[in-house]
């Protein structure tokens, strides 16, 4: 069943069930992992919806235990590859990811490969939100009004983000060229 696509207000509470989901992932996640919380509820003041969204960085995509995922309360579910950007040529395997969504409090885990681009891709864009407010506020704007306008259609709202994430990067990776940006430490 479809889910509404409902835009809050930021929540001081995001940050407190990133932690509590990191201690449930990090139990069960292969030797090296490391977590990030990413999407708009890791950019402080952002609207958002209410679902935390998880980085789970691995070396590699065999060594995840899907039963292990499954015992701590995380749902996989068959997305096994993220949007690549208009006329972005990837060789195969920088977009390959596990995706789970979480049974109790609302979070998505995206499982993704240590140094490909889905893997720096969720990195950088946080973090350039992060530090360009403009850009921060003009994206929560489209968010809100996409779903005011279409709040039963995720499809619909997703069909418009995406491309809007992809403008949104081409700044944020000028950014990282020009401030020597490097994937940060784990969360």
């Amino acid at each position: 069943m479809p889910t509404r696509i409902e835009i809050e207000e930021p929540q001081q509470s995001w940050a407190e069930d990133f932690a509590a989901l990191k201690r449930a992932i990090m139990l069960v996640a292969p030797a090296g992992a490391y977590l990030h919380h990413i999407g708009s509820t890791a950019i402080p003041g952002l609207p958002a919806k209410d679902i935390i969204d998880i980085q789970l960085t691995v070396n590699d995509l065999a060594d995840v235990d899907v039963e292990a995922f499954e015992q701590v309360g995380f749902e996989h579910r068959p997305i096994v590859i993220d949007h690549c950007p208009p006329g972005v040529k990837l060789a195969e395997g920088e977009l390959h990811k596990a995706f789970y969504r979480s049974r109790g409090r609302p979070a998505n885990l995206h499982i993704r490969e240590n140094g490909r681009f889905n893997q720096r891709y969720s990195l950088l864009c946080r973090d350039f939100l992060r530090a360009h407010g403009t850009a921060a506020n003009a994206y929560a704007l489209i968010k809100q009004r996409l779903a005011q306008r279409f709040p039963d259609d995720v499809d619909f709202y997703y069909d418009i983000k995406d491309p809007v994430f992809d403008i949104i990067m081409d700044g944020a990776n000028e950014w990282a060229r020009l401030i020597g940006w490097s994937e940060p430490p784990a969360d």
